[in-house]
């Protein structure tokens, strides 16, 4: 028999799926946590010794620029990446029970938020060697950013989980997106090393005015208003037009399982 989940029970639902994330992703693992930091470490000192120490870039801090723009990275790609099989890996229990079946990738998003927000004391740390300190702007500009990112992360994570089902080769195909969209954010080079006629032309990239916004307040302890109105919108945009997919496929997400 089919049970329908009350909509009270959201909060709930969407408690008990991130758990639920997070023990199968560091199931039979010893190392658990560490391993979502050990990635951007590695790359960091990867980037690090390609662009500072053989190209020796003239970015300042170089190290501590690229682990301010990797860790937020990693929260989009990971969850965008992992939302590909979001709804195949859970087909018995989209089977057996009704329920809003988006929760379960915000409950996706919301297990690599959690990764990255554990994160954060690795990035003070950085900042500590670096001789730099968290400012009264991480109080407004995190939770602002970190919401903006959410929307993002879910529309793209939507349209890529309900489309996955009817086309299989998509989960190959954002793998290749996201490796692209990397380098075409300012990640591991700045904004100034950039002609300002191409300037225009990187902002169209959405994680662009994200990433930017997270390192004006790692980096320099600012808030850059204009940055993260740049981030809201296309959060907007892509949320809703990944609402919009997922609301045209989910009628049949079950019998395409």
């Amino acid at each position: 028999m089919i049970k329908k989940i009350p909509v009270e029970h959201i909060k709930d639902l969407l408690f008990e799926l991130t758990k639920k994330e997070l023990k199968v992703r560091y199931k039979n693992s010893y190392l658990g946590y560490l391993w979502s930091l050990l990635n951007p470490l590695a790359l960091s000192l990867v980037f690090y010794l390609a662009f500072k120490v053989i190209m020796k870039v003239a970015i300042e801090n170089y190290t501590l620029f690229i682990i301010a723009g990797l860790f937020p990275w990693q929260l989009f790609s990971n969850s965008v990446n992992a939302s590909a099989t979001c709804f195949i890996g859970n087909a018995s229990l989209i089977k057996k029970t009704t329920f809003p079946k988006e929760m379960l990738v915000y409950g996706l998003i919301s297990s690599e938020l959690i990764h990255f927000l554990l994160s954060i004391p690795v990035i003070v740390f950085f900042l500590i060697i670096y001789g730099k300190y968290p400012t009264p702007a991480w109080l407004l500009g995190l939770p602002l950013i970190i919401t903006a990112q959410f929307l993002m992360a879910a529309g793209f994570s939507l349209a890529v989980a309900s489309a996955n089902l009817f086309f299989r080769d998509l989960e190959r195909l954002v793998g290749i997106f996201t490796t692209l969209l990397f380098y075409l954010t300012p990640i591991i080079y700045s904004m100034d090393i950039i002609p300002k006629e191409y300037h225009r032309l990187i902002m169209m990239n959405p994680l662009s005015p994200l990433i930017l916004t997270y390192k004006g307040i790692f980096l320099e302890g600012v808030f850059d208003f204009r940055y993260f109105i740049y981030t809201f919108v296309w959060g907007v945009i892509v949320f809703f037009t990944g609402r919009a997919v997922y609301g045209k496929l989910n009628g049949q997400l079950a019998e395409a399982l």
